[in-house]
């Protein structure tokens, strides 16, 4: 059954905000690279839901596993970024100041609240829950690919030393910032990297069977008329 009006607006409403907010709160807070990465994919995620999930819940026995899957392994990715200091090694790149602690509260602590709720959502086909899940598998499925790209990147701050630094960034101490740029270090990597990929997987196939599950319900509508 279609989701009230009422449902819609309300989550419509929410989601608009939240591609609205997060990037400016995030660019207030960090920089830029959250403008890029987080507000990208907000607005890439709106676009998809609003012309799919808002009108037309998937059933959760399509969407539930593949959100699960991805959140899954995106947990494992995060664990790689704070054992390799995806937080500072940020800070470093870009001159931002993104400390441990707010890496922690954002990926480790907030998000698996919301992932869990969002499931719950998803369950009962409320509209705002397909919204995350869209946000999700646009994240992982297409923006983790920048992983891949970072250690070409001149850091911004130190980038010929290739010990750790500790350094003040825009009134916030940021401890212990490593640098992976390959022309200092030799090695391409960059925190979280060598699984990157693990997200990268069920969250783009999850944007290709909820495409086309879609366009096959679209199909059906109009061969019924």
């Amino acid at each position: 059954m279609p989701p009230s009006k009422l449902s819609r607006t309300f989550s419509l409403i929410i989601a608009a905000l939240f591609c609205t907010l997060s990037p400016i709160i995030g660019y207030q807070k960090i920089g830029w690279p959250p403008v890029i990465i987080v507000g990208g994919s907000a607005i890439t995620a709106f676009i998809f839901w609003y012309f799919t999930y808002l009108h037309n819940p998937v059933r959760p026995s399509l969407i539930l596993p593949l959100f699960i899957f991805t959140v899954a392994a995106l947990q494992i990715h995060i664990t790689e970024e704070y054992l390799t200091g995806f937080g500072p090694a940020m800070s470093r790149l870009f001159a931002i100041p993104w400390s441990e602690r707010s890496f922690l509260m954002i990926f480790a602590l907030v998000g698996p609240a919301l992932y869990t709720l969002t499931t719950y959502g998803l369950y009962r086909q409320i509209p705002l829950a397909g919204f995350v899940a869209w946000f999700i598998f646009i994240g992982p499925g297409i923006a983790e690919f920048t992983h891949f790209i970072f250690p070409l990147i001149r850091p911004g701050i130190d980038p010929a030393i290739a010990s750790t630094i500790s350094q003040d960034i825009k009134g916030t101490m940021i401890e212990n910032m490593p640098n992976y740029y390959y022309k200092t270090t030799g090695r391409f990597y960059f925190a979280g990297m060598y699984t990157a990929i693990l997200p990268m997987i069920p969250g783009s196939y999850a944007i290709y069977r909820l495409t086309k599950e879609h366009c096959r319900k679209s199909i059906d509508q109009i061969t019924s008329q």
